[in-house]
């Protein structure tokens, strides 16, 4: 399965600008709609994942779901899909729980390769809840990714960490960074 690039001519969503691509990674995208302190932490090199149970359940259900399949595919050392099938990029994903982070980082991968002259649609998997959620890149989507990027470099241009919110919210206690947050 390769990926077409359709030329200048008949390019239905011509990208939004001539400037470099975006240098984020779709994980930074996800860690931006979940919890800006999280993006902080992990974009400048404080990395807590390694040893969290929950993500070493979610790589072992990447691992062993879609085993046909070419897994962690990059693109350009910048973004990594789980798998690109049918014309479209996929993510696997152990729950829906944390959806909106979900997708606006296969928005992102979506965004990104428009920008280059791609153009395909994208679908999260979720196997423990057999559910698969088609994602397309429409304006109001465009727009929305546009404005994340912008915000990911306010976050990433001070110079600590944001402070935490007064009370932690009900997925903070799964997350990689709680002992360091809260501990």
């Amino acid at each position: 399965m390769t990926l077409l690039q359709e030329s200048s001519t008949k390019r239905k969503n011509p990208p939004l600008f001539d400037t470099e691509l975006p240098s984020y990674g779709g994980l930074q995208v996800a860690y931006y709609t979940v919890c800006k302190r999280k993006l902080w932490l992990f974009s400048h090199g404080i990395s807590m994942e390694s040893e969290n149970e929950n993500v070493k359940l979610g790589k072992l259900l990447h691992e062993d779901s879609y085993e046909r399949k070419t897994k962690d595919i990059l693109i350009d050392n910048r973004i990594r899909v789980d798998f690109i099938d049918g014309g479209s990029l996929h993510e696997v994903k152990k729950s829906s729980r944390l959806e909106e982070a979900s997708e606006n980082q296969i928005l992102y991968y979506l965004y990104y390769l428009s920008l280059k002259g791609i153009f395909v649609d994208g679908e999260l998997h979720y196997p423990k809840e057999n559910r698969v959620k088609k994602v397309t890149l429409n304006e109001t989507a465009r727009e929305k990714i546009k404005s994340i990027i912008s915000h990911i470099d306010e976050v990433l241009q001070m110079p600590s960490p944001p402070s935490l919110n007064s009370e932690s919210k009900p997925y903070c206690k799964k997350c990689a960074y709680y002992d360091f947050c809260y501990g």
